[in-house]
């Protein structure tokens, strides 16, 4: 055992002992995480990305489970009460925070490779419900509201993976590291996960209900069968040359789809993938912060600031804004869902598997500098106002009652899906 796994154990340790203290000052997991990472980095040294041998292995691992966890929680009643509000944030705001993000790379690195834009703009797309989870679980932030960010979240990630593995996969190519795929090559592989993540997924949800309707299985076999489904949408994507991440995630989709019935029953059947995502998401952070932002420190310059800064304001707050005009929601509720779209642990992962697939230097290294600047401004920002903004915007809500409240009283004790990485939270 090597002694960063040692360092990391006692670090986890440590942390889940003073958890809820933590908390109590706005301090997340990230938070500790990162910073613990970066004192090391910056004090020791960090290794080369490439030697450390388990990075790409863990990014896999933690990216399937992300995936399949987060679109396992959304329920297609979550979907079905404000299905006009998720259609235009998923429809509208996240292309347009695409968009916005591939024209603002093109024009602050015109030297770029547009690929590479595109990569940006998709790395920093997703948002993470995990680093803003004091907001959505905190009961004074309308029912509505906590939704809609728990499911924007739980689904934009995988809108934005196939963008992000396909611009990858198309430098990796123009590098010369890998054979060149086609448009028609990308295409195919996406269907094949697709196929295959409908399969894994309604397959499992029919036979962990057929089971449970015959006891034939416990609630704690059938928790341990659905962290297989991820795994086996993954692999055996992979093994079709599929896309395993996307049907790592469609297998989610699909199980919350076929399996709502029971899953609104159980709520321990995705207990599991939030335990094992929780302590692998801790070991990315920690990565993160050994290799990434070491280097980031020594090569950000303004423009990467600015993009930084853009890209959680102005890039986010806008389509968001823009996408919900004309629902009845008011500014500060507009400004609240725009500035609760924390970039996480999705977009810390796709800079490690772009840091494996490719030559890291010049302009990739520009590019992935941006995407962990972001990353690292995120986590200080939102988890540090998570608490305290979402105490003031409750008691705005609460002397100012309109559409955000319509439908709390029936809804108020209804179970709200828990974000990524609340089992572990703090506060």
């Amino acid at each position: 055992m090597g002694p960063a796994l040692v360092a990391f154990a006692a670090l986890l340790v440590g942390f889940c002992a003073f958890a809820h203290r933590l908390g109590r000052w706005n301090i997340t997991a990230p938070i500790v995480f990162v910073l613990a990472g970066s004192a090391i980095g910056l004090t020791v040294g960090s290794p080369p990305a490439t030697e450390v041998i388990w990075v790409r292995a863990v990014a896999e691992i933690t990216l399937a489970l992300v995936l399949f966890h987060d679109a396992a929680q959304v329920r297609p009643g979550d979907i079905a009460r404000d299905r006009a509000l998720v259609a235009r944030t998923l429809g509208i705001a996240f292309p347009l925070t695409l968009l916005s993000g591939f024209l603002l790379a093109r024009a602050l690195f015109p030297e770029q490779p547009v690929m590479l834009s595109l990569l940006l703009a998709a790395a920093l797309a997703p948002t993470d419900a995990g680093l803003g989870a004091a907001t959505v679980l905190n009961p004074v932030v309308p029912v509505r509201v906590r939704r809609l960010l728990n499911v924007e979240s739980g689904l934009n990630d995988g809108l934005a993976t196939p963008v992000a593995l396909f611009a990858i996969a198309a430098l990796a190519g123009a590098y010369g590291l890998r054979p060149a795929a086609g448009v028609a090559d990308a295409v195919l592989e996406i269907v094949v996960g697709v196929a295959v993540g409908v399969a894994v997924g309604v397959t499992g949800a029919r036979l962990f209900a057929w089971s449970r309707g015959r006891d034939w299985s416990t609630s704690e076999t059938r928790a341990m069968g659905v962290l297989g489904l991820p795994v086996l949408a993954y692999g055996g994507a992979e093994l079709l040359h599929g896309n395993g991440f996307v049907a790592a995630y469609v297998a989610g989709t699909a199980l919350a789809g076929a399996g709502a019935s029971w899953l609104d029953q159980e709520h321990g059947a995705l207990h599991l993938t939030e335990v094992l995502t929780g302590p692998l998401g801790f070991s990315v952070w920690a990565v993160f912060g050994l290799v990434g932002v070491p280097r980031i420190l020594a090569g950000v310059g303004w423009l990467e600031l600015l993009f930084a800064l853009l890209s959680l304001t102005l890039l986010r707050m806008g389509p968001i804004a823009l996408s919900l005009l004309g629902t009845g929601l008011r500014w500060p509720t507009l400004l609240f869902l725009g500035w609760f779209g924390p970039r996480g642990l999705v977009s810390v992962v796709f800079t490690m598997l772009a840091v494996e697939s490719l030559v890291v230097d010049g302009p990739v290294a520009e590019a992935l500098s941006v995407v962990g600047l972001t990353v690292v401004l995120s986590v200080l920002a939102h988890g540090l106002s998570a608490t305290p903004l979402a105490q003031q915007y409750g008691a705005w809500v609460e002397a100012h009652p309109g559409e955000e409240t319509r439908g709390r009283p029936a809804e108020e004790g209804r179970f709200l899906p828990q974000p990524r990485g609340s089992i572990l939270r703090q506060g």
